[in-house]
């Protein structure tokens, strides 16, 4: 009995060209072969189809961990279960481009804080949920490092706020600035500098009080104001053992596209997931 089959594959190209292999009858001696224009359509779609696939499971897996930290407040309120679906999560984006060197030309810009578990944020968001006099608005990380090859700057801000006296979430910001060097493929060293608190914006309530709108604005309540708008409070970072370096700490990039960075702090100091934002200016 004569054996035959059929095999019908769709080519997705600008044509819509299907390539089809007729039934083959084992008794014929002859096949019919595609065009040789053909076989190069079909094989170079293939190929863009492969590389395609990887990308697509990619951004699955960034919209999967978006989506398990979405209820979390950046983490002040992910339950233990939550902490182990997410760190899964994360394991299965890290993977990607993990030992790739780091782009700092990607690096560049700034990124808005999504989660964290580390300590020593998590303590001023609860401090927030807590206290009715203390709000934190949006945190940052701001590398500058474009144009660099082995390192640059990076300064942590964070907006705070304290209700009636300064505007809502944006009242104030704190940076905290570093240098950076790049020390391996995927781990930078950062090394404090500087504390400051700058950009005080007052609450309209606070002004009325420093400067009356129904009375005429002395001289001094306008300098108030200026200095208030103007106020920059800078605390440098030093280490209290003499002869040695400034406070640092060890920062491992662990997956950086162009919209999305993950870090972990080394030493057990927790995890970060940022996205990327607009540019800040400070």
């Amino acid at each position: 009995m004569a054996l035959a089959f059929a095999f019908s594959l769709r080519v997705a190209t600008g044509e819509g060209l299907l390539c089809n292999i007729k039934p083959f009858n084992s008794n014929l001696t002859a096949t019919r072969k595609l065009p040789s224009h053909k076989k190069l359509s079909c094989s170079a779609t293939l190929t863009i189809e492969r590389t395609q696939a990887p990308e697509f499971e990619l951004e699955n897996k960034k919209h999967n961990l978006l989506n398990t930290i979405q209820d979390t407040q950046r983490g002040l309120v992910a339950t233990p279960d939550q902490r182990s679906v997410i760190e899964e999560a994360l394991v299965s984006v890290e993977g990607y481009n993990m030992g790739e060197p780091i782009d700092l030309e990607k690096l560049d810009g700034t990124w808005r804080l999504q989660y964290t578990s580390a300590p020593d944020v998590l303590i001023l968001l609860e401090a927030a949920a807590r206290l009715p006099f203390f709000q934190v608005g949006q945190i940052f990380q701001k590398f500058e490092c474009r144009d660099k090859s082995d390192g640059g700057i990076i300064r942590n801000v964070v907006r705070w706020s304290v209700p009636t006296l300064l505007e809502e979430e944006e009242g104030a910001t704190l940076v905290v600035s570093a240098k950076f060097n790049v020390v391996s493929v995927r781990n930078i060293y950062l090394q404090f500098e500087e504390i400051s608190v700058q950009d005080i914006n007052i609450s309209e309530e606070l002004q009325a009080i420093i400067a009356p709108a129904i009375l005429p604005r002395s001289f001094l309540s306008l300098q108030i104001l200026q200095f208030l708008r103007t106020f920059k409070a800078q605390i440098p970072v030093t280490n209290p053992n003499p002869g040695r370096q400034s406070v640092g700490g060890l920062y491992y990039l662990s997956y950086l596209d162009r919209n999305m960075l993950l870090g972990r702090a080394v030493g057990g100091g927790g995890m970060f997931v940022f996205t990327k934002a607009q540019p800040l200016y400070l």
